[in-house]
């Protein structure tokens, strides 16, 4: 069989440009689905194995204490759903939980220099804040779901820095760093109400910073010179307390005593007195006994007169010389009387 033959018997394709083109047209369609797998698998091996899920997802749950907070195609949406569960569309719908109740932020290894131009270090500060509800939407449309890196992560080192530049060593260090918690709270919830009024700064925990080793040491050598001197101070007000109880107790005592003198002196003239009174009622007894004697003694010489007054009639006067006669008579015995018995 020469050439011509074989080529008569060998079937040719198809004629015409229809039957080529419908060909190429489903390989351009399944290459095209292919290589669209292809990029959303290799979209998904970049993600981590949380957003993975939470695209793939259908059903999710908020829990207790967030919200559910909605992006679809990248756009923010306005809907926010309560703890619980709820539906979204794969893929194309993503979902994050925002957290609405109070949560504590520790911003660590804030460097910052002071007045003086000693670097220091604080190694970790705490900042209680809490995201209100009504706010979600507008601060994450600003500031996106990390928020806190913005208002609380960079704005402590901003505040810490702006405060230790214009304080020295002494003060950050000791004499105002009771005083940073507060300094630190107002300055975040200042600019947070200002921009982000969502945020509700609660409180903020100022750890001691670190500091050189050497000017450690000297602050060391400082407090214990300044404790010794306390300590001076503690025992020289001890001793005054002591010496001014000793002497609260010697005027006590002596109180003690002049009262007991005192209630003693007025105790013997209350005795004297009384002695005083007894006597005078005593010689008021006396002289009214001693009057009622000379009355009666002068009544019975008065009546007495009165009788010998009555009595002095002649008659009684005779008697009372008959009386006296009789009484000078004298009986002599014998037969002479001598002249020496008339004497």
């Amino acid at each position: 069989m020469d050439s011509n033959q074989l080529r008569a018997e060998t079937p040719q394709p198809p004629q015409g440009g229809r039957g080529r083109g419908g060909g190429g047209s489903g390989f351009s369609a399944i290459l095209t689905v292919f290589l669209s797998f292809i990029a959303i698998f290799v979209m998904m091996m970049n993600q981590s194995p949380s957003t993975i899920r939470n695209g793939l997802s259908i059903l999710h749950q908020v829990p207790e204490g967030h919200v559910g907070v909605y992006w679809r195609g990248g756009a923010l949406q306005k809907t926010i759903t309560d703890p619980g569960f709820h539906l979204k569309l794969p893929f194309i719908t993503h979902y994050e939980p925002v957290q609405v109740t109070l949560q504590t932020d520790q911003v660590r290894d804030i460097p910052c220099g002071t007045k003086g131009g000693v670097m220091i270090n604080f190694e970790k500060i705490e900042v209680v804040h809490r995201l209100h509800k009504d706010h979600v939407h507008d601060t994450l449309l600003n500031y996106g779901v990390q928020y806190d890196n913005t208002w609380i992560y960079d704005k402590i080192h901003h505040e810490i820095n702006q405060f230790c530049s214009s304080h020295s060593l002494q003060q950050v260090y000791i004499d105002v760093f009771d005083q940073i918690d507060e300094k630190m709270k107002d300055a975040l919830q200042g600019d947070c109400t200002r921009y982000a009024p969502g945020i509700e700064i609660m409180s903020v925990r100022v750890t001691k910073p670190t500091i050189p080793e050497s000017i450690r040491r000297n602050f060391e050598q400082m407090e214990e010179e300044r404790t010794k001197v306390l300590i001076a101070i503690e025992k020289q007000r001890v001793v005054e307390k002591e010496a001014e109880t000793s002497k609260k107790l010697a005027i006590s005592e002596a109180e003690k005593i002049a009262n007991v003198s005192r209630i003693l002196m007025e105790q013997k003239l209350m005795e004297k007195d009384s002695a005083r009174k007894q006597q005078e009622i005593e010689n008021q007894i006396y002289m009214a006994w001693k009057k009622s004697l000379a009355d009666a003694y002068f009544y019975r010489v008065l009546k007495e007169a009165e009788v010998n007054k009555l009595k002095l009639t002649p008659q009684f006067l005779e008697l009372k010389f008959i009386e006296a006669i009789a009484d000078n008579t004298k009986n002599f015995l014998g037969e002479k009387v001598f002249p020496s018995l008339l004497c």
